[in-house]
């Protein structure tokens, strides 16, 4: 309650609501420093994905003493609004990653591959997060992550549900971890389980999170399998559109039996009931959120060919700042103590979906390159 009134009194002395554009140029410009940091660290150590440092750099800030108290004070509107505003934004433009051309020259076997794996993940790893008990929509979330691309998915799916944000931040937090795992552990599964480096690749694209992770981890195994996880990566990553338009439609439709539900049993004070249902359902969601438009418009704007290698790689170096300082302000709204209610669960379904889309991705890569 002090911090709440500390907060209070600054933005009446200020002149600025916490919503307003003053209100939010402490937590972007620290955003940018982090992404300025985490961009030297991927500099310096190349193997370190620049979003990966990113979502570190973020939790470490909101857990040092001198840093902690910005962090989730003055800073805490700008962080939130990049997490939500510029999270969308490089979304949109990770849609320039993606040509149909590069979809359908994978070939039929393995797009049925990547759909298998992805609808495994997803839907084992919500049905056991369920089942163990987690809070809010983590269990939605990190199915989001594990199956389609990280952070990134995780960031579309909880703009579409309206999710908490520790519950985004949590999932955020959690496949960060796995995927920054996999860098190190997949490639020294390589040659006990028998794969070509172009199996190998196929294998990582299939089963690791986030884009630059896939990189850091087939590149290893040599520019062919580097070639080959992008590719199926990338097919992933199609597949963000089409979940996250399914997610918001089931959204929808609870809130409108929620709302439903609440008028049916009104009585006397009847308006005032719906009324209250009416903002417990929240706001109208669209049938498909507008980033997942933009993402989609994009894929068809890269397919037709028009857009310049130059403009290309632009276009991908703003998406990753705009990326980097979304899970900066993600990884600052992790709160390491409140963790420990449900860490050990948290951390299991990590490990137990890891398998999943490991093994499942190990099976499909087999059958299909047999």
């Amino acid at each position: 309650m002090a911090l709440l009134r500390e907060r209070a009194a600054t933005s009446s002395r200020s002149g600025s609501l916490p919503g307003s554009a003053p209100a939010r140029l402490p937590g972007l410009a620290l955003a940018v420093l982090g992404v300025a940091l985490a961009w030297s660290a991927h500099q310096l150590v190349p193997d370190i994905p620049m979003l990966t440092a990113a979502v570190v750099l973020g939790i470490v800030a909101a857990h040092l003493p001198v840093a902690r108290s910005i962090v989730r004070g003055a800073a805490r509107p700008g962080l939130s609004y990049a997490a939500k505003r510029l999270m969308r934004a490089g979304i949109v433009l990770l849609g320039l990653k993606l040509s149909l051309d590069d979809v359908l020259g994978l070939g039929w076997a393995t797009v049925t591959m990547v759909l298998g794996v992805v609808t495994a993940t997803f839907l084992g790893t919500w049905w056991l997060g369920r089942r163990m008990g987690l809070p809010g929509d983590q269990p939605l979330l990190i199915a989001a992550g594990y199956s389609i691309c990280g952070a990134s998915a995780i960031g579309a799916v909880s703009e579409a549900t309206e999710s908490d944000e520790c519950d985004a931040a949590t999932s955020v937090a959690l496949v960060t971890l796995c995927g920054t795992l996999a860098i190190a552990v997949l490639p020294l599964l390589q040659q006990p389980l028998g794969l070509s480096d172009a199996e190998f690749g196929r294998w990582v694209g299939a089963s690791v999170h986030d884009v630059g992770q896939v990189v850091a981890t087939a590149q290893t195994a040599g520019p062919g399998a580097l070639g080959e996880a992008v590719l199926v990566k990338l097919m992933r990553v199609a597949l963000l559109a089409p979940l996250v338009a399914a997610v918001a439609v089931s959204v929808r439709r609870r809130r409108r039996a929620g709302t439903a539900s609440g008028s049916g049993t009104a009585s006397g004070s009847g308006s005032r009931t719906a009324s209250g249902s009416a903002r417990a359902g929240g706001k109208r969601l669209p049938l498909v959120p507008l980033f997942v438009v933009g993402f989609l418009a994009m894929v068809a704007l890269r397919s037709t060919g028009l857009l310049s290698t130059a403009g290309i790689d632009a276009a991908q170096r703003v998406q990753e700042l705009l990326l980097a300082a979304a899970l900066f302000g993600l990884g600052s709204a992790v709160d390491l103590p409140s963790l420990t209610r449900t860490g050990g669960r948290v951390a299991v379904l990590g490990l137990c979906a890891w398998a999943v889309v490991a093994g499942v991705s190990y099976a499909g890569v087999l059958l299909v390159m047999a």
